[in-house]
């Protein structure tokens, strides 16, 4: 796959080939005609043709060395290229069949992690000489973050994000390659001293990350452009990868996450409720809930329509973000409900992040021109509930008081007697 690959041209092949067999069938018939000049000479002839007869065979004789030692150096340069031609034949098989490897294991990829491991062992093997780096699209498709890069030089790291727009190969949607000095075209982002060739890499008419090979020294541009075939024969192998992954990702954000708000559904909420409860249990830590409900949601909708309904469930989702942990999990409880849970978090640290949300909630009122605000129910383990399922009904309780109380407070549930057992409680309709 690198460069020729097969020895000899096929024109020079058959000139060779030719040039050989026309040579063995001069030499054939120099040799029989030097057996029947030999037999001649054993016969009586006259004086006269015996002088011929021996001058002729010193001439054939003669002839036949100098075919002999003309095919010799032809038949060695044959035997060279035929060897040249196994090997490089040998290096083609090999190389496909690493391809094959890769193929067969990114298949089996769970995530990233994995295809960069595999992508780093095929290009080391393949492409010792060179280093190489994997760069692939953020989620707004607005850079290229690094996702793993091997052999680079120490002195000159890749960089850890590219600009799309910075690029050449992304800009053209073909391979670029970056050469040293100032008065070569190269991309903006390229700031080294190194030779680098660039691959876009693409798969189903998306382009999903960028493929770098890196040399330094004499002859390297020269270097890298043969081996741009398995170059691009990695980086088409990593990009249906890449896809794969990608839309593995996208079915189970989709399958976990609330389309319209982006917050987690009321499935993964209930499995990781209970997963921080048990983590509770054993470690002796507390687990808290804050139920939310928006208040006069339904008159909303009926005065200003659902598209307004709908942006303010998507800026008090964001809302709820901005203002919580990262260990914190939000979701969308159904409708205009929505629940906060807080692992490592007490009743009365919960009642105050309630109530930051709360004010939070009530600001986005200036946005739109209408009263948008929410009341908050907060329950926690151990302090008010047992156990995972009881602690979204105490929470849920606390919010119906919340309403009944006038609505866009925090209400905490009541703290648990020892053999008390929480009363369900539904909301009533607004």
């Amino acid at each position: 796959m690198r460069g020729s690959m097969n020895g000899l041209p096929a024109k020079s092949k058959l000139s060779s080939e030719g040039l050989f067999l026309r040579a063995a069938i001069a030499i054939g018939v120099g040799a029989a005609l030097l057996l029947v000049l030999q037999i001649l000479g054993k016969v009586d002839l006259p004086a006269q043709l015996i002088d011929i007869v021996f001058w002729a065979e010193i001439l054939v004789e003669a002839g036949v060395l100098a075919l002999v030692a003309m095919a010799g150096p032809m038949t060695v340069r044959e035997m060279r290229h035929r060897r040249e031609s196994a090997a490089a034949a040998m290096r083609a098989r090999a190389e496909i069949q690493a391809l094959f490897t890769m193929t067969d294991m990114l298949q089996s990829a769970q995530g990233y992690a994995d295809s960069n491991a595999v992508l780093r062992a095929t290009g080391t093997r393949l492409l010792p000489e060179f280093g190489g780096a994997l760069y692939i699209f953020n989620n707004s498709r607005d850079r290229l973050d690094l996702s793993t890069s091997w052999n680079w030089p120490a002195a000159s790291p890749p960089e850890p994000t590219i600009s799309p727009i910075q690029c050449w190969a992304l800009k053209r949607g073909k391979t670029n390659l970056n050469l040293p000095g100032e008065n070569a075209l190269r991309c903006e982002h390229h700031t080294s001293e190194l030779t680098i060739l660039e691959i876009p890499m693409t798969a189903r008419g998306e382009v999903y990350g960028l493929l770098k090979l890196q040399a330094g020294g004499s002859g390297c541009a020269e270097s890298l452009l043969q081996s741009e075939p398995i170059a691009r024969a990695l980086a088409d192998a990593m990009s249906l990868a890449l896809a794969n992954i990608a839309l593995r990702e996208k079915l189970r954000t989709q399958a976990l996450r609330d389309p319209l708000t982006g917050l987690y559904n009321r499935r993964y909420m209930e499995d990781t409720l209970q997963r921080f409860a048990n983590l509770s249990d054993r470690g002796g830590s507390s687990v808290s809930a804050i139920m939310i409900d928006l208040d006069h949601f339904k008159k909303l909708n009926d005065e200003h329509g659902h598209a307004l309904g709908d942006a303010v469930l998507c800026e008090v989702a964001s809302a709820l973000v901005g203002a919580i942990r990262p260990c914190d999990v939000a979701c969308r409880y159904g409708g205009e409900e929505l629940v906060v849970l807080l692992p490592d978090c007490g009743l009365h640290e919960a009642v105050r992040k309630a109530e930051v949300l709360r004010a939070r909630i009530e600001v986005l009122s200036e946005n739109h021109g209408a009263r948008i605000t929410a009341s908050f129910g907060v329950a926690s383990i151990p302090e008010t509930s047992q156990r995972a399922s009881e602690i979204l009904t105490q929470a849920d309780a606390a919010l119906f008081r919340a309403k009944s109380q006038g609505r866009n407070r925090v209400v905490a549930a009541s703290a648990r007697s020892a053999g008390e057992e929480p009363v369900a409680h539904l909301h009533a309709a607004e």
